[in-house]
C-alpha cells in the first residue's frame, strides 16, 4: 500500500520536474529580467534636430457668406431626359468657383436625401425638390427665384 502524499508535498516533490516536465513559470522575484529593460534606453539623442509635435488643425474656413446678398439664383424643375422623372436645376450662379459649387450640391442631395450632379455650371437634383433647394441656397445667402415649370 502507497503512503498518503498531500498536492503540496507532490508539487514540492523535486522527483516531479525530474520526470521530463519542465515549471513554465515565470519567476516574479524583483531581479533582471528582458521585460524591465527598453530597447532605446541606450540611444543618444543629442545631434537630432528638433521635430515639433503637430496640433490639432485649425477648422476650414466656410466660404459661403451667410447674411450676404450673393446674388440671384434660378431654380428650375425640369423633366429628365432619359427616365422621364424630374430634375431640379439650379442655375445661373455669378462669381463663384467650381470647389463651392460642389460644396453646395453636397449640402443639398445630404438635405434632399437625393442624388445630384454638376453640369456646365449647374446644380441637377433628381426629383422635385424645390423648396428644399431653396431652403439650403438661401441659408448660404443666394436670392432664390423659381423660374420656369
Amino acid at each position: 500500500m502507497r503512503p498518503e502524499i498531500s498536492r503540496k508535498e507532490f508539487a514540492g516533490n523535486s522527483s516531479a520536474t525530474d520526470m521530463g516536465k519542465k515549471s513554465r513559470r515565470v519567476s516574479t522575484s524583483g531581479g533582471e529580467s528582458s521585460l524591465d529593460t527598453t530597447p532605446f534606453g541606450d540611444l543618444n539623442i543629442e545631434g537630432l534636430p528638433q521635430q515639433s509635435v503637430p496640433g490639432p488643425k485649425s477648422a476650414p474656413v466656410n466660404r459661403t457668406k451667410e447674411g450676404k446678398n450673393r446674388g440671384r439664383v434660378d431654380v428650375v424643375r425640369q423633366r429628365s431626359g432619359g427616365g422621364g422623372g424630374w430634375v431640379t436645376i439650379a442655375k445661373n450662379f455669378v462669381g463663384i468657383s467650381v470647389e463651392e459649387k460642389t460644396a453646395l450640391k453636397k449640402s443639398i442631395q445630404k438635405r434632399c436625401g437625393v442624388g445630384g450632379s454638376l453640369k456646365g455650371g449647374q446644380i441637377e437634383i433628381q426629383g422635385d425638390k424645390r423648396e428644399e433647394v431653396k431652403s439650403v441656397l438661401e441659408k448660404a445667402g443666394f436670392r432664390v427665384v423659381f423660374a420656369g415649370g
